[in-house]
């Protein structure tokens, strides 16, 4: 058993590169050798969201709070909401966030391919994919 206490967890920015608007990350836990999942709790402010993206094994999403945003490229944009679970296939190009007048947190699950690879970055989502609804 390891036990990490919770005042060792620190709280990260979330990259520009990564995200639009203010993004805060807790990790929860990295891949490794004895497990390739990797856990983090994502809290977004109104309005901000992840750029495009996409995992090699897939991820799952578990709304801890507030209202947010979820679509797949090519797909229409829904709403999630505390208690939601989504499930985003393997390589499935996705984005996710805040709605623009609500908070909304997620604890982010995903597996580690092969590589050590959890997820590829893509492009920013438009004003005009974020407000499609």
């Amino acid at each position: 058993m390891q036990f990490t206490p919770s005042t060792d967890s620190t709280t990260a920015t979330g990259p520009a590169d990564w995200f639009t608007g203010a993004v805060f990350m807790e990790g929860i836990r990295d891949p490794d050798e004895s497990s390739a999942i990797g856990c983090a709790h994502v809290r977004f402010t109104p309005g901000a969201r992840t750029a495009w993206h996409r995992h090699p094994k897939g991820q799952t999403l578990y709304v801890t709070d507030g209202i947010g945003l979820v679509a797949r490229r090519g797909g229409a944009v829904q709403e999630i909401r505390p208690g939601d679970v989504v499930v985003i296939e393997p390589g499935e190009e996705h984005w996710h966030g805040a709605r623009p007048d609500r908070f909304m947190a997620h604890v982010a699950m995903q597996e580690a391919d092969a590589s050590g690879q959890v997820v590829t970055w893509l492009d920013h989502v438009t004003d005009e994919e974020y407000g499609a609804r």
